[in-house]
């Protein structure tokens, strides 16, 4: 796979129709009782514009049938699970870790997100839709990988997300070693931090308690969306040719 361009290219416009759908689904889901407000549409598709346009707008794709299927539903969670760059937790025990491991991106996108789509693992979602947009999004530079080595060279963990000026919106992550996953969360930290901008936001989706000890705070869905605003602001970062100095 060829290597992500820098500066992205920007696709052809999604259509007023879809942005104007996103719109009136957030407006909806302020009213929305509980968890049903979480989906704020449902359908659409899977181009490079309409992910770009609803990620702009705090909203990412996840199928709501078994496993991700269809329908696809368009999620912005009214809790949203954020990292500060910068503000990772590095425990001692992961210290240790880290020193085992190398930390790239974007050197095998594909194989990440291949290890992210395995359908033996809990609460599996991506499909072969989801694989193939994402691919594309790569390919144009928006989505990115980072990967995480172990002495032999071997691909033991990584995350891959989609970066749009200073949001770095993260999709999945996967380990086959201890501490493998975290080494990559610390990695995305440490680059996307490097500069300082506060404007720049990692965005996990959801907090979980594995998440919580590295750092990921809650912020709800209007605090989320005017620090979006913020961040698309912020210039893009060449991720891939920032890594061997910061890392």
């Amino acid at each position: 796979m060829s290597p992500a361009p820098f500066p992205p290219i920007e696709p052809p416009g999604s259509s007023a129709l879809w942005e104007g759908y996103l719109r009136a689904g957030l407006q909806a889901a302020e009213t929305a009782p509980g968890d049903v407000g979480e989906v704020v549409g449902v359908g659409g598709r899977l181009d490079p514009a309409s992910l770009l346009a609803a990620y702009r707008h705090g909203i990412f794709p996840m199928g709501l049938g078994e496993g991700g299927t269809p329908p696809m539903g368009w999620w912005c969670p009214r809790w949203r699970g954020v990292l500060e760059p910068g503000t990772v937790h590095v425990s001692r025990s992961l210290r240790r870790s880290l020193r085992r491991f190398t930390v790239t991106v974007d050197e095998d996108f594909a194989g990440v997100l291949t290890a992210c789509a395995d359908p033996e693992r809990d609460g599996f979602w991506i499909t072969d839709a989801i694989r193939s947009a994402y691919t594309e999004l790569h390919a144009l530079g928006w989505a990115h990988s980072v990967e995480v080595r172990d002495d032999d060279g071997a691909l033991v963990g990584g995350l891959y997300g989609v970066a749009i000026g200073g949001l770095f919106a993260g999709e999945s992550m996967f380990h086959h070693v201890t501490d493998a996953s975290k080494a990559a969360l610390v990695g995305l930290d440490r680059l996307v931090g490097a500069d300082g901008d506060p404007r720049r936001i990692i965005d996990v989706q959801w907090r979980t308690p594995h998440l919580g000890t590295l750092g990921v705070v809650e912020v709800h869905r209007r605090e989320y969306l005017t620090r979006l605003e913020h961040a698309l602001q912020a210039p893009a970062l060449d991720l891939a040719a920032m890594v061997r100095g910061s890392l």
